[in-house]
């Protein structure tokens, strides 16, 4: 079975000090760190058409292609489109090959006991090979443990079988609840999902 080990985080937001490891069977050790503006160039390799975008992202970019400018103007000029200073937590997945994943955390209650992951995403040439349920597991634990949460949500498009498939298999479950949003001239239906502590 797998690994999952915290290392003491690094709390300046652009520190390099990896915030986790996750071992799977045979497989190179995955770690997260905090977001770096260069990230943006390999997050924005990963996004091949409008509809990987939108998968991605929902209506929070603009047009597609984005660039790697797109993401940083978001990221770091714009907290992530938090208001509150501190409420935004863009992390990378890296392992021995380079970075391969990339995730937001952000808080949605005054308490600060309710984490929701957003822009989860998985380098396209690794995807199926159980990065992004190692991803999530370090991230879950990072949440819970780092951050003090107690319950974790997220949104997933209900054309997007491979990420729902995915959350499940992190722990995820629906709660019943949805939205929906306009894309491409269609209301596409999003499945929200969490997990609790």
């Amino acid at each position: 079975t797998g690994t999952v080990r915290i290392i003491a985080p690094s709390y300046g937001f652009w520190g390099t000090q990896s915030i986790g490891i996750c071992r799977g069977d045979n497989k190179m050790a995955l770690r997260l760190r905090h977001y770096k503006p260069c990230d943006a160039k390999r997050i924005v390799s990963w996004i091949k058409d409008e509809d990987a975008l939108r998968k991605w992202s929902s209506d929070r970019f603009g047009d597609y292609p984005i660039t790697s400018e797109d993401i940083n103007n978001k990221y770091i000029g714009n907290n992530g489109d938090c208001i509150e200073s501190d409420n935004f937590y863009p992390l990378t997945a890296f392992d021995e090959s380079g970075v391969v994943g990339h995730l937001i955390l952000r808080y949605t209650d005054e308490e600060k006991k309710v984490i929701r992951f957003g822009f989860v995403i998985v380098d396209d040439s690794k995807r199926g090979n159980g990065y992004g349920k190692r991803m999530l597991t370090l991230a879950i634990k990072y949440a819970f443990d780092i951050f003090g949460a107690e319950k974790i949500t997220l949104g997933v498009f209900d054309n997007n079988k491979p990420a729902y498939y995915c959350y499940k298999a992190a722990g995820f479950k629906e709660n019943g609840e949805e939205m929906f949003c306009e894309l491409f001239g269609e209301q596409w239906r999003i499945v929200e999902m969490e997990i609790k502590r």
